[in-house]
């Protein structure tokens, strides 16, 4: 299990979680931002330049979760993390990474004022011997009070709040911890996708609006947003599992067996596996057939349609060049339906 402590610069996350581990058996620290300091010596300078924060790096996310698994399976028992996560998407992909390997998550969100917050960090001397590098700590954290108050519209739904405005980093960690063993800081309910253990055969189904755009919806355990579908299952047709997926992810129930437009191979790239990627053109959903879209919210948390032009800017590049392919092969069979006289519907 992990207790994940998060919550603004100075909340008293680092603080509490190690006066956390003495109060929880067998629970172990462990402080991503290691990892964060470790890809400054690993990456390309070139690379780390592209960014402003460790966190917007792929890697970075990927290693937290790798890390943390392979700590617990040396260690076992839990692990404390002190962690700042302000954007959505990378707690859904880091803790998506967790429920695949059936990691429970307990999230804690440390609140304290705004005025008290300023003063712990303008008290803060994280370089003693540099004052230049201390105040660029500091000035750091004062701009990413913004970001936290964004945040916590979904923060405070997700999280088990403590107000440590008046609390020690020991008073904070002992209401952490029953917080823990009664079951009040439950586990985070991301959606539990077990990862693939090899190549795996993958149908994505295309819906269109009355203005031909296409339908994509943004899964919380991956980056990026995709096409309503997922895995085949063993003995399942391909079609009949996108249809199946429709349905589950999106509550439409497609009237007519979907037609395939690509066939592509994705290589295996560790740590993922590749394999068959199968996209179907599931026709036209009018606007009353839109309106009776519903999200399961624990693995979908949006949906919009979009012309091929603001996919480019949402799918990652091999899930848009199939989009592409899909679009041309679906234009092509409408020319030849039209001058075979087939009606288009």
């Amino acid at each position: 299990m992990i207790v994940w402590i998060n919550g603004a610069f100075s909340a008293g996350k680092t603080s509490a979680a190690r006066e956390l581990i003495d109060l929880i058996p067998n629970s172990t620290f462990y402080d991503p931002e290691l990892i964060g300091g470790g890809l400054r010596n690993l990456l390309p300078q070139k690379r780390l330049a592209e960014v402003s924060d460790y966190q917007d790096l792929p890697i970075w996310r990927r290693l937290v979760v790798d890390t943390a698994a392979a700590l617990l399976a040396e260690v076992g028992g839990m692990l404390v993390v002190p962690m700042t996560l302000l954007r959505q998407e990378y707690r859904d992909e880091i803790f998506g990474g967790f429920a695949a390997r059936r990691i429970p998550v307990c999230h804690v969100l440390l609140s304290a004022d705004e005025t008290i917050l300023r003063e712990r960090i303008a008290a803060r001397e994280e370089m003693p011997d540099d004052p230049e590098g201390s105040e660029r700590v500091r000035q750091w954290a004062y701009e990413h009070i913004e970001p936290y108050r964004a945040a916590l519209s979904w923060l405070a739904g997700d999280a088990h709040l403590v107000d440590t405005s008046a609390l020690t980093p020991a008073e904070t960690a002992a209401r952490i911890a029953e917080a823990v063993r009664s079951g009040a800081a439950g586990s985070c309910e991301i959606v539990q996708t077990p990862e693939p253990t090899a190549e795996t055969v993958a149908a994505g189904v295309l819906l269109f609006d009355e203005a031909d755009r296409v339908l994509l919806v943004d899964p919380t355990y991956k980056p990026g947003w995709e096409f309503p579908g997922g895995v085949v299952e063993r003995g399942e047709a391909p079609a009949r599992a996108g249809m199946r997926e429709v349905e589950e992810e999106i509550g439409i129930e497609l009237a007519e067996v979907p037609r395939l437009l690509v066939v592509d191979w994705e290589p295996p790239r560790p740590p993922a596996f590749g394999g068959l990627r199968l996209i179907f053109d599931g026709g036209r959903l009018d606007s009353a057939a839109a309106g009776r879209l519903v999200l399961p919210g624990s693995e979908l948390r949006g949906w919009r349609f979009v012309t091929e032009e603001e996919a480019a800017g949402m799918l990652p590049p091999n899930r848009y060049e199939r989009l592409r392919w899909a679009l041309r092969a679906r234009e092509r069979s409408a020319v030849l339906n039209l001058e075979a006289g087939v009606p288009v519907g």
